[in-house]
């Protein structure tokens, strides 16, 4: 099976910027999307950003015009950069791709830590 690794987070101040990676250790072509979620301190978790087979994104509504989902199939990783980061922001960022058949694959999460 397909394993996802995560990187890129951090600490960053209020206004700043960071890029997440999301490197599979196979082929991402074949699945139906890749997408990141992630989750806050004390929330549920929940879906920041899609991008599917056919290049169609979506975003949640608090990080669209911020955030920007993008793969490169040559290196099998999917990326999401994130500008003018808030601290609500803050959260543990976790790759996910969507296989055949319902099956999900999840990475281990990478923290993103504003400051304010």
């Amino acid at each position: 099976q397909v394993q996802l690794v995560e990187s890129g987070g951090g600490l960053q101040q209020a206004g700043g910027s960071l890029r997440l990676s999301c490197a599979a250790s196979g082929s991402i072509v074949s699945f139906n999307a890749m997408n990141w979620y992630r989750q806050r301190p004390g929330k549920q978790r929940e879906l920041v950003a899609g991008l599917s087979r056919d290049d169609t994104t979506t975003y949640r509504d608090s990080v669209a015009g911020r955030f920007t989902i993008s793969r490169d199939n040559a290196k099998n990783t999917v990326y999401l950069q994130m500008n003018s980061l808030k601290p609500e922001d803050t959260a543990v960022y976790i790759c996910n791709a969507e296989a055949d058949h319902f099956e999900q694959i999840w990475g281990q999460g990478t923290l993103v830590t504003v400051s304010s």
